[in-house]
This record gives C-alpha cells, structure tokens and sequence, in this order.
C-alpha cells in the first residue's frame, strides 16, 4: 500500500518564489469526501495530464494514497460531474534536499498559500523554511478535500481570523 506522510504550513511572504520553479496550474474536483476521510479526487494539471486519486486515513499524518494516470478526455467529464472544485497555483522546490511544493489557492480560497513537504516516515525531522509559519498538517478545515467542499471565503469570521495568513 501506497503511504503519503506530508506536513503542511502556512506561508508568509513570497521570498520563497525566489527558489521556485515554474508555475503549474491545477485543478481539482473531489467526487467523495466522506466522514470515514476517504476521497476520490480528479487532479487535471494544465489541460495536458490527469489523475484519479483515493485517499484514505492510515496512523497519525499518514494517508493512504493511491494515484493512477488517467485520459485526460475522461478527466475533464469527472471535472463536470464533481461536486466540490477547488483552483490553484503549484510551485516546487528543492530545500535541504527535500523536495517542497506551495500551492497558491485561487478562487474563493485565495489568497490562502500553503507549503508542505512529503517525509519518508513520521518521525522525520522538517527544516522548516524561515517562511513558513503556522503548521497546519492536522488541520482538516484546510485539506485540499475540505477547501473545495468549504472555501475559505465560506467559513466563519471567527474561523478564518483563527488562520494567520500572514
């Protein structure tokens, strides 16, 4: 079985771009969000690739991931037919050896940016860059998952004056 073990932060300021490599636009449309924690998402990189991907909760940050290649003609009619979309800007980088992403949130998420890095075991130590901020890893309001079903902009003042963006 596939395991994805990731952190994720917040992140202040754009000194990061100084690192980054080019933007990739995506798009993700979540077919399944279930209570259980299990989703089926349709991941469509720049009109040019996609992905189906299940999800589901394993011990601790650990999830159980898999992803499978998809035709990109069957990957758009799944964009048509989910309920919960969500737009972003993906940039990656290679910090300390390891390899980074940020993802810059569109839409009613912006302007929500969020770094995170995959780790090889849960006990991993993270450098975390002077940029990002508040860690975020165990926070369900803002999963890719529950961004599209609950924007950002949807969620309560008292809830997004809890999330320091800057």
């Amino acid at each position: 079985m596939a395991l994805e073990i990731e952190r994720r932060f917040l992140v202040k300021g754009d000194e990061w771009k100084t690192i980054a490599k080019h933007p990739q636009h995506l798009r993700q449309g979540y077919l399944v969000i279930s209570i259980e924690g299990w989703t089926v998402r349709v991941r469509i990189l720049e009109g040019e690739k996609a992905w189906l991907t299940l999800k589901s909760p394993a011990k601790g940050i650990a999830k159980y991931e898999f992803e499978y290649l998809i035709p990109l003609n069957d990957a758009e009619s799944l964009w048509q037919q989910a309920p919960y979309k969500l737009t972003k800007t993906r940039y990656e980088l290679n910090l300390n050896g390891k390899e980074w992403i940020v993802d810059c949130f569109k839409g009613q998420n912006a302007p929500l940016v969020i770094a995170e890095v995959e780790l090889t075991s849960v006990d991993e130590k993270v450098e975390k860059p002077h940029w990002c901020n508040q860690e975020v890893t165990s926070n369900q309001a803002l999963s890719n998952a529950a961004l599209a079903e609950t924007p950002l902009s949807d969620l309560s003042i008292e809830n997004r004056l809890a999330i320091n963006l800057n």
